[in-house]
């Protein structure tokens, strides 16, 4: 009989890698969730077979991706979740963009970043983990198809040995540096320049969450305006239609979105979302009560914001309260 102290101390050390390595193959912090909770199901009903033909770590991953794997067959191309901007051409006015939420579509959801760091709070760590979980990555991640995405991940981002990982995906080395190949060109083409933020701990990137709740609490567009470079996009699922252009986004913030000042109250994320500056928002009811709205994701470059996804989800307020 297996030895439930033994196993604790063996497998606990992995469980936000496999957290973020979940969270990555299936966009989902919900499913993510989920996926982590049967790897270890699973890996307790079998640690008693388990003879160190591979590390802990290696085992692990193995059951998780499999998992992921099995999970993402039971979806539909059109169920993979993604952001707008994934979707199509951003709108060129919001006059002719539908604003009504697509609940049919499958959106990406944002990750606490205290959940995927390491309790280690060693730098190097914690930045690496940041950049394994970019919503820029994790969302052309998506586009891959499974196998491709799970390779890419297994090699790139966890830096596993290509035998490694055929011997997880029960395949071999040529076909992991095959796909690992044909991941990295559709990877490339999903985004072909990588984007980098300053990192959400900065005191300049926390200035600029600040002013951008101040900004959007005060109902200011001309706050927003100064905050905004001139490419910058906003997206917002559940709705797909997304603008970009300063000249766009901010008549369709300043029209349909920010209302009278005190319409929103915003609560900064401890640590961030996806390596990024976030705040937890809600809105005011017609009785005049704050309800959960969702999450908003600030991509902030210098004293800038280059782009803004703000994730209408009231159930992701639930899980950000938990931080």
């Amino acid at each position: 009989m297996a030895d439930a102290a033994e196993f604790a101390r063996e497998t606990e050390p992995y469980r936000r890698e496999l957290f973020a390595h979940c969270y990555r193959m299936l966009g989902s912090v919900f499913d993510a969730e989920d996926l982590v909770q049967e790897t270890y199901l699973r890996a307790w009903r079998h640690y008693d077979g388990f003879e160190g033909r591979s590390s802990v770590r290696t085992w692990l991953h193995q059951i998780a991706t499999n998992g992921c794997l099995t999970a993402l067959a039971r979806r539909r191309d059109a169920d993979r979740r993604v952001l707008p901007s994934g979707l199509g051409p951003p709108q060129p006015d919001v006059e002719t963009a539908a604003l009504d939420p697509d609940q049919r579509q499958h959106w990406l959801q944002p990750v606490p970043d205290a959940w995927v760091t390491p309790e280690s709070g060693d730098p190097a760590s914690v930045v690496a983990a940041r950049e394994g979980v970019r919503l820029a990555l994790v969302a052309s991640l998506q586009h891959l198809p499974p196998k491709q995405r799970a390779v890419l991940v297994l090699r790139d981002v966890l830096a596993f040995p290509a035998a490694e990982v055929a011997d997880m995906l029960q395949t071999s080395t040529a076909s992991v540096k095959s796909s690992l190949q044909r991941a990295r060109a559709t990877l490339k083409e999903q985004a072909p320049t990588a984007e980098r933020t300053t990192e959400p701990t900065a005191p300049q990137a926390r200035a600029v969450l600040a002013k951008y709740i101040k900004a959007f609490e005060n109902a200011d567009a001309d706050a927003l305006t100064r905050l905004l470079l001139q490419d910058a996009s906003i997206e917002a699922p559940p709705i797909r239609a997304w603008f970009k252009g300063v000249e766009t986004c901010i008549p369709v913030l300043r029209d349909h979105v920010l209302g009278d000042p005190g319409l929103w109250r915003m609560v900064p994320v401890a640590g961030g979302a996806n390596g990024h500056p976030a705040a937890v928002g809600y809105l005011r009811d017609e009785e005049g009560r704050y309800q959960p709205y969702g999450v908003i994701v600030l991509d902030v470059v210098g004293d800038r914001i280059r782009r803004i996804v703000s994730f209408g989800d009231p159930d992701l307020v639930a899980v950000f309260r938990r931080v």
